[in-house]
């Protein structure tokens, strides 16, 4: 879709994410609930049906790409039992049942789906008006009478896993669910809702009475899944509704990201700033989440939610720049050639061990190839749960990550065979339909377009001396350092250094500037190299690119290429004391860390705010054209005049930007049998050695003040990356955390916030000490063209107008 001390933080708001979906005491065979129900993958066919016909500009698809659509927008391979485990074990903190409920104790309903949580609503729907008796009084969007039945829901042809109580006192049902009335969430017969959780059920004390539906042994009727589609779905910009709460299916693209996805609403349901997780969540600004989420490494780091433009123009760039080399699990991965014999695809993989890729993630880790970014995700959201939660303790850590293997996925996961056998179709979809939306195309959107030749030519030359080197697929041949096929290792940040110093040559310019005044310079265009940058050059907050969960040995290690892992540091980095604002140095690890890849800026006038954590430019709720060029030209005009970015509220001008910090006095509350075994110190000894005498208890840490910079806590580094005991490091973690139980606790009931910052303050050297990302300010960097970029003149006024008019036409 998508904790730590960022752990316990997470755990503390969900309630208890230790043992949160992972299954740890049971260490039988994993096998997923397709496999137990004796299910095969062909018995989960991909759906045919051209329901979404209306849908990305009615682009006519063939039947292999109506399936790959289809399956973007309503497979969910089987993750509703991940969804559920996380709303039982959050104690219904977290609760995708509510989010999809319209009952009029929520904040939210189908009338203000958009505008408050940043979701679509799905067509053809109306609002719940009351309990439905035919769904057990909850409080569901219903299909209008005048529509055509949702295909996807036909149990005949599709029919869903039998498994506990679907097909006793349940619907079997579907193996795509039924619709929601939220365009990317299904909604799946419970398998534990049987007989004796139907006398415990009453809805009217699940929507209003918490000791009911916070209780640990609630069983919903039932479980929501989510596909791809939930995260990437939003309004066409070329098409937008007329009202975003009513939109209609040629008003919505399947490429374009949730680009106002509200990522603190839709986790914590009940919107409470006083719980610590709620800060810790409302850093992501909406269209933004941090992918690691679940699998945590113990950075806070929420980034934009990808759109998908131009996949042909990308594998080209890839076929020139994206050279990797497999080893071990990485060779698993899917490839193109193991479904297409002849043709183009067949390109991008050679045996035994290379193959060409898009680097997917922001920071260049998925790098296996398309198909095995692709299939990745789906782990990511959910599929085949049962055996991906071994490997982690869900949101909070505290427990050695090891890595999830494919090869396992393969032998006991019918749901991920399932999916990469659809994936091929999906990758065919978006080679057709992931054509670039431009404003001169949307509703009045020739009004926002220069008339002047001269200023569009003038800023087609700046592109092309000052944005092309990372911001075009189309660039001169002979490139040293990268041509012919990219540099990958050990070596790469040498041969980066060499191509970077010949973009500033003539010879460099010159030939780039033939390449942009040609009239067909946009066409096919991906508008990125989707080559590694190092985080030294961009200066952007490096909390993405210091992300770990590709490294060897850790989550996502089979999907991640060997020449991603050999990579080395990029140096020194300079970060800022989150309450002095002095800088200081900060040595980047090597071993794959450290770069980012430039986006695409295809369509750029529809797709701000910007920067990799849309910290740069004002937010605009409404997907109209006109709101979307209020939010491009705030946003543009900050990235090339960064003087007028947001400024720290307490440090002002002695960091580049602003720290994210609590809005309000908050509480950290971990329950006791969710803290890793090393933290159990911080329970008080009658709770550690007679815990059936004071019951479930927990620790609480607080009154943390408001303005404290959130990362200071969100990523402590519970447990250091690599196997080892690392017990000098967890000594000082617990030492740490008692002391700040202490000093807060100590504080009068009445103490200000400005007495909690000083209690607060004597322990950030050591908080900075365990953080796994020092780096605080989190709209600074990516000053090219501009005075704060050391190594070129700034541009002059006139030159970045002129680009801004340029960068309108893509």
């Amino acid at each position: 879709m998508p904790m730590t001390f960022r752990g316990l933080a997470r755990v503390a708001a969900v309630g208890s994410l230790c043992g949160l979906v992972s299954g740890c005491a049971d260490r039988g065979p994993s096998v997923d609930e397709a496999r137990r129900a004796g299910r095969s993958v062909e018995s989960l066919a991909a759906a045919d049906e051209d329901h979404f016909r209306d849908m990305d500009g009615g682009i006519v698809l063939t039947p292999e790409e109506v399936r790959g659509r289809n399956m973007w927008i309503v497979w969910t391979g089987g993750n509703d039992r991940f969804w559920d485990t996380i709303t039982v074990n959050s104690f219904g903190a977290f609760d995708l049942l509510k989010i999809v409920s319209s009952h009029p104790t929520l904040k939210f309903s189908r009338d203000n789906r958009w505008n408050y949580l940043g979701l679509v609503n799905e067509p053809c729907f109306e609002k719940a008006t009351g309990p439905d008796p035919q769904r057990y009084g909850l409080w569901l969007d219903k299909r209008r009478a005048d529509c055509s039945p949702d295909p996807f829901e036909n149990a005949g042809k599709y029919k869903g896993v039998a498994i506990g109580a679907r097909g006793k006192n349940m619907p079997v049902g579907s193996y795509y669910g039924w619709a929601s009335g939220i365009v990317g969430l299904r909604l799946f017969p419970n398998p534990d809702f049987d007989e004796a959780a139907v006398r415990k059920w009453n809805p009217e004390r699940y929507y209003n009475d918490e000791t009911y539906y916070l209780s640990k042994d609630l069983v919903r009727p039932y479980r929501v899944g989510m596909s791809c589609g939930f995260c990437h779905v939003g309004p066409n910009p070329v098409k937008p509704p007329a009202d975003p709460e009513q939109p209609k299916w040629q008003n919505l693209s399947s490429n374009v990201g949730a680009q106002y996805f509200w990522v603190d609403r839709i986790f914590t349901w009940k919107y409470d700033p006083s719980n610590y997780m709620f800060q810790l969540l409302h850093t992501a600004r909406p269209g933004s989440l941090d992918t690691s989420l679940v699998s945590t490494d113990y950075i806070n780091n929420p980034r934009t939610m990808n759109a998908v433009y131009n996949l042909g123009p990308r594998l080209e760039i890839a076929r020139r720049w994206g050279k990797e080399k497999l080893t071990a699990g990485g060779l698993d991965n899917a490839q193109f050639n193991d479904y297409v014999k002849e043709g183009p695809l067949t390109r991008f993989f050679e045996k035994p061990d290379t193959v060409w890729t898009p680097r997917v993630l922001k920071d260049g880790a998925d790098s296996v190839g398309a198909l095995g970014a692709l299939n990745r995700v789906y782990l990511n959201i959910g599929l085949f749960s049962e055996e991906w939660m071994r490997h982690f303790n869900a949101l909070a850590g505290g427990k050695h990550i090891t890595p999830i293997a494919i090869n396992v996925a393969r032998t006991n996961s019918v749901y991920w065979l399932a999916t990469e056998a659809g994936t091929p179709d999906m990758a065919r979809f978006f080679l057709k339909a992931s054509t670039p939306h431009r404003l001169k195309d949307a509703p009045g959107g020739e009004r926002y377009l220069v008339k002047d030749p001269g200023a569009l030519q003038r800023g087609k030359v700046v592109f092309a001396e000052r944005c092309a080197r990372c911001h075009s697929s189309k660039l001169p041949a002979g490139a040293p350092g990268l041509d012919p096929d990219g540099a990958v290792g050990p070596g790469y940040l040498e041969a980066w250094n060499r191509y970077w110093e010949w973009t500033k040559t003539e010879d460099f310019k010159q030939k780039t500037r033939d390449i942009v005044l040609s009239s067909d310079f946009l066409e096919n265009n991906y508008l990125s190299t989707d080559v590694r940058v190092p985080v030294t050059l961009l200066e952007t907050n490096a909390c993405s690119p210091l992300a770990t969960n590709a490294i060897a040995g850790n989550i996502w290690d089979n999907f991640s290429s060997q020449s991603y892992k050999d990579l080395p540091s990029v140096g020194t980095i300079t970060v800022h004391h989150p309450i002095t604002g002095e800088p200081r140095p900060y040595r980047m690890p090597a071993g794959g860390r450290g770069y980012t890849r430039p986006a695409s800026l295809i369509s750029a006038w529809s797709t701000a705010p910007f920067l990799l954590n849309n910290s740069v430019g004002k937010f605009e709720p409404s997907p109209s054209v006109e709101a979307r060029m209020r939010s491009f030209q705030d946003s543009i005009e900050k990235m090339l005049w960064p003087e007028r970015r947001e400024k720290d509220p307490v440090l002002g001008d002695k960091v580049p930007g602003v720290i994210d910090r609590t809005t309000v006095r908050s509480y950290l509350r971990v329950p006791a049998g969710y803290l890793p075994e090393f933290l159990r110190g911080l329970l008080n000894p009658l709770h550690r050695f007679a815990p059936w005498i004071v019951g479930e208890g927990g620790v609480e840490i607080g009154p943390i003040p408001a303005g404290t910079p959130i990362n200071l806590i969100a990523n402590l580094d519970l447990l250091p990356d690599g196997p080892g005991d690392h017990l000098e490091h967890k000594q000082k973690l617990l030492a740490l955390l008692l002391d700040l139980k202490r000093d807060l606790k100590s504080l009068s009931p009445n103490a200000s916030d400005e007495e909690a910052r000083k209690a607060f303050a004597n322990l950030v050297p050591r908080m900075l000490e365990l953080s796994k990302c020092p780096d605080f300010v989190v709209n600074r960097g990516h000053y090219f063209g501009t005075s704060f970029f050391k190594e070129e003149p700034g541009l002059g006024d006139a030159d970045k107008r002129a680009l801004i008019e340029f960068i309108k036409t893509f």
